[in-house]
């Protein structure tokens, strides 16, 4: 991590210290909530992370990331664009979507959804997805979610369990550590299919009114079988874990 990233990162969690203080991956299929009660409300963000982490991998050679987003709701459904740019490399990314929300019983939500992935490096690369989610939010200190993709240019899907803990220390600091288990089935990797690798963190968000929100997050990923597999096959030349953090101010409209 660069001196200027590093002071950026200190800032803002000094800032969370000093206002005695969940952030959404950008390519998370569930984008920040609007206003409750409004039929259409609009979010807008700005996030930086120290590290391009997905499916248990960092994407780039070096540096962090910096995203952008507007999120529209109108009722259960919601609209979204995505930028992203590397800050130590040439990385650029766009994710276009759309995800519809179902309620199934009480307590139990269920998300359906649609991306576009464009990106733009060393190699140009376009991807489609489609995405669901199903969240449990019946117990007020632990939310369990299952997450599910499919890629149409791998053929394959990649799922994630995750639990949640969310504690409200005071109303506009809540703290929430979580853990998370992934799965590949050809999603990442055609020569195994099953654990891929073990996640877990702490998230931390100050809504300093009623339209800003800060958040930032820890994050450490442990490396499991296919994360391995590709390691042994030659394709992975950095580290096989890794631990990242990340920074986002959003706006509700």
């Amino acid at each position: 991590m660069n001196n200027s990233a590093l002071l950026l990162l200190l800032i803002c969690f000094t800032t969370l210290a000093e206002a005695s203080s969940t952030i959404d991956d950008p390519h998370s299929t569930n984008p920040p909530q609007g206003n409750p009660g409004k039929i259409v409300d609009y979010v807008a963000s700005l996030e930086w992370d120290s590290n391009y982490i997905s499916e248990g991998r960092n994407n780039l050679d070096k540096g962090g990331i910096f995203w952008s987003s507007i999120i529209s709701h109108h009722e259960n459904l919601t609209l979204y664009a995505i930028a992203g740019r590397a800050d130590s490399m040439q990385y650029s990314e766009w994710n276009l979507g759309f995800e519809y929300t179902v309620s199934l019983k009480a307590n139990l939500e269920m998300n359906l959804g649609y991306q576009n992935i464009q990106s733009y490096g060393d190699e140009r690369f376009s991807d489609n997805e489609l995405f669901s989610s199903l969240t449990y939010a019946g117990i007020e200190w632990l939310t369990p979610s299952l997450n599910y993709v499919y890629s149409l240019e791998a053929r394959g899907y990649f799922i994630e369990a995750a639990l949640h803990s969310s504690w409200h220390v005071s109303d506009a600091l809540t703290v929430t550590p979580y853990i998370a288990q992934a799965f590949d089935f050809k999603y990442v990797t055609e020569e195994h299919n099953g654990k891929n690798h073990f996640q877990f963190g702490i998230e931390v968000e100050y809504q300093y009114n009623q339209n800003l929100v800060l958040s930032g997050h820890i994050s450490h990923t442990l490396a499991q079988e296919d994360i391995k597999l590709e390691a042994d096959l030659g394709t992975l030349e950095s580290s096989l874990d890794h631990s990242f953090s990340g920074i986002t101010l959003t706006w509700l409209f």
